[in-house]
C-alpha cells in the first residue's frame, strides 16, 4: 500500500473529508503501490497519481464547465497521462463524461458514467502495457484480502440445478452475517464488511462480475428476449458496483467506532444565527497539471 500523501492539509479536516469521498480512486491504485494526492484542477477536485518514471496521472471530473456535483461523484471520469519533463507527454487513457455535442457519438466508456471500477481496470491495462504497473491487480488484491477473516469456501455444487443440494453459496453469506452478529468488536465486524465492500475482490465486485456472465451467457441464445435479458442483467451488475461505491468507506467507518467516545450532543444554533459554513471551504486553485 502506497504511504498517504505529507503535507499540512492530511491533518486539515477538509481535506480528510475530500480523501474520504475519493477513497474509491484512490485505494485501489494505493494497493497497487501508487501514491495519490487530491488537488484542486480547474474548477474541480482531482486525484493526482505519481508513476515510477516520474510521468503521473490526472484523474477527476471535467473541469469546464464546471460540475455542480459532490466531489468524488462526478458525471463522468476523464483520465489522462502527464509530464512535467517531458511536455509532448499527453494521453487520454480513460473518458466516460458525456459528451458536450449532442451529434458527437457517444464515447464507448460513457455508459459507465461516473463508476469507478471501469477507470481503474483502463489504468491497470495502460499502465500495465508500457511497464508502470508496480504492483499486479491480483497481488493487490491479495495484500488486502490476506488481513481480513475469511469464510469457509462452499463446496462445489455437484448440479446448480439441483435444488436438493442446499443453497451452498447463500448459505455462506449467512455464515457471515452470523459471524458479524457475533463480532467481539467494531474492527471484527469491519473486517467482515470487507469481505462483501472490498473494491477489487469483495462480494458485489463478484456479484458484479456474475450478473455480467449472466448476461453474455443470455445473449449466446441470439433472441430478442435474450438480449433483453442481458441489458437487464448488465443494468444489475451496475447497481451492484454503484452500491459497492456508495458504502466504500463504510469498513473505515465501522473500524474508528471502536473505543470512540460518544459524540456530543448538537447545541442549538441561537436565534437569528447565519448559516453553517460549507462543509468543504474552497481551496486556494492550483494550476492545471
Amino acid at each position: 500500500m502506497a504511504p498517504l500523501p505529507e503535507h499540512g492539509n492530511v491533518h486539515t479536516a477538509w481535506w480528510q473529508e475530500l480523501w474520504r469521498r475519493h477513497a474509491h480512486i484512490t485505494t485501489p491504485l494505493r494497493q497497487r503501490g501508487l501514491p495519490c494526492d487530491i488537488e484542486f484542477g480547474l474548477s474541480a477536485y482531482i486525484v493526482h497519481v505519481s508513476l515510477p518514471d516520474e510521468s503521473y496521472l490526472i484523474i477527476g471530473p471535467p473541469q469546464e464547465p464546471p460540475s455542480e456535483r459532490l466531489p468524488g461523484d462526478p458525471e463522468g471520469w476523464i483520465v489522462t497521462r502527464q509530464s512535467d519533463d517531458d511536455h509532448g507527454l499527453f494521453e487520454l487513457l480513460y473518458d466516460s463524461s458525456p459528451s458536450a455535442d449532442p451529434g458527437a457519438p457517444e464515447r464507448p466508456e460513457a455508459r459507465h458514467g461516473g463508476s469507478a471500477t471501469q477507470v481503474i481496470e483502463a489504468i491497470d491495462q495502460r499502465l500495465d502495457q508500457v511497464g508502470l504497473l508496480t504492483a499486479s491487480p491480483s497481488s493487490a488484491r491479495g495484500s488486502r484480502s490476506s488481513t481480513a477473516p475469511q469464510p469457509q469456501t462452499p463446496e462445489p455444487l455437484v448440479d446448480a440445478a439441483d435444488d436438493s443440494v442446499g443453497y451452498v453459496y447463500g448459505d455462506a453469506i449467512l455464515a457471515l452475517t452470523d459471524r458479524l452478529n457475533g463480532a467481539a468488536s467494531h474492527a471484527e465486524a469491519a473486517a467482515l464488511l470487507h469481505q462483501i465492500l472490498d473494491p477489487i475482490n469483495g462480494l458485489l465486485e463478484r456479484l458484479g462480475e456474475f450478473f455480467e456472465a449472466a448476461g453474455e451467457k443470455a445473449k449466446e441464445a441470439e433472441q430478442d428476449d435474450g438480449f433483453d435479458l442481458s441489458y437487464d442483467l448488465a443494468d444489475a451488475a451496475s447497481e451492484i458496483r454503484n452500491l459497492g461505491e456508495v458504502l466504500h468507506v463504510a469498513e473505515d467507518r465501522m473500524r474508528v467506532l471502536t473505543d470512540q467516545p460518544p459524540a456530543p450532543r448538537p447545541v442549538p444554533a441561537p436565534s437569528g444565527a447565519g448559516p453553517l459554513p460549507p462543509a468543504l471551504p474552497p481551496a486556494a486553485p492550483k494550476r492545471a497539471r
